[in-house]
């Protein structure tokens, strides 16, 4: 399933996405798409069924914004230089073990917000990422099969980054990574039925028409099962907690000088394969 949330910040209601590409209103059987949901097998399966039957109402998706695909989010785990060719392009060492940071779940807005660039900066980046929402606690796995089972599906994150921020001003990443609007998550959360290997997907990202990156969830260092088993030997996953698992080459930061980090007027579009495609306008905050 395709499931979404849509209407005005603060008021969305949850939908399902079907098929032949009608958007279908859920409001009239679940309350929300939040983690609640994801952990009730027995709501999942009226949604199924009730999606099945073909008399959901259909939404007017012209003109109507779509939010983040997950409500009442509990936390954001994010996954630092996660893939082969994007620690090549910034010549970093390969880690040895998964490098974790957090970002707030006020970061999340939805898939089609503005980014705002923070006061002072002039190293914001982009970074398209395939996100892991969590549907059932996890603690102290053992096996990749006990992490897949704990995932309720995937969507798309925009771990937007502020360079100087993170890299240059002491401390740790948090503070470029937690600036308002800096985490775009959606258009869906696509249920992990559909997506049978989370390792064989393409992501690309766009700044003003112009490809940017173009890689491969196949090169990830920790793929997906990975690092939800090493998160739970850690933390407690919890059903709504996301895991952004890190972006390819591709970013302003890898480029050569002058590096083309993002200005106030600039456009970013990113998609993976599956779950959709995003799309920002950069303003100043």
């Amino acid at each position: 399933m395709k499931l979404l949330r849509v209407g005005p910040v603060g008021a969305e209601r949850p939908a399902l996405l079907d098929e032949s590409g009608t958007l279908r209103d859920l409001s009239g059987v679940v309350p929300d798409i939040d983690g609640a949901l994801l952990a009730d097998e027995a709501a999942l399966d009226r949604v199924r069924t009730a999606a099945a039957a073909g008399d959901l109402p259909a939404l007017d998706a012209a003109g109507l914004r779509r939010g983040a695909p997950l409500g009442r989010i509990g936390k954001v785990v994010c996954i630092g230089l996660n893939y082969h060719d994007h620690a090549r392009e910034t010549g970093a060492p390969i880690p040895a073990e998964p490098i974790v940071f957090m970002k707030a779940p006020d970061t999340v807005v939805g898939p089609d917000d503005t980014v705002l660039i923070p006061r002072g900066s002039e190293k914001t980046d982009w970074e398209v990422e395939l996100a892991i929402v969590i549907g059932s606690t996890a603690r102290y796995l053992e096996t990749d099969e006990q992490a897949l089972a704990a995932v309720a599906g995937y969507t798309i994150a925009h771990d937007v980054s502020e360079r100087e921020f993170q890299i240059e001003r002491g401390g740790q990443w948090d503070k470029g990574k937690n600036c308002e609007t800096f985490n775009p998550l959606g258009p869906w959360l696509v249920t992990a039925d559909e997506i049978p290997d989370p390792q064989s997907l393409g992501l690309r990202l766009w700044v003003n028409g112009e490809l940017k990156q173009d890689g491969t969830t196949a090169e990830q260092i920790f793929p997906v099962a990975e690092v939800v088993r090493y998160l739970s030997h850690f933390m407690t996953l919890y059903p709504g907690d996301i895991i952004n698992t890190g972006t390819p080459a591709g970013v302003a930061m890898g480029h050569p000088a002058p590096k083309p980090y993002l200005r106030a007027g600039d456009v970013v579009e990113l998609e993976i394969d599956g779950l959709g495609r995003q799309r920002q306008e950069l303003k100043d905050a």
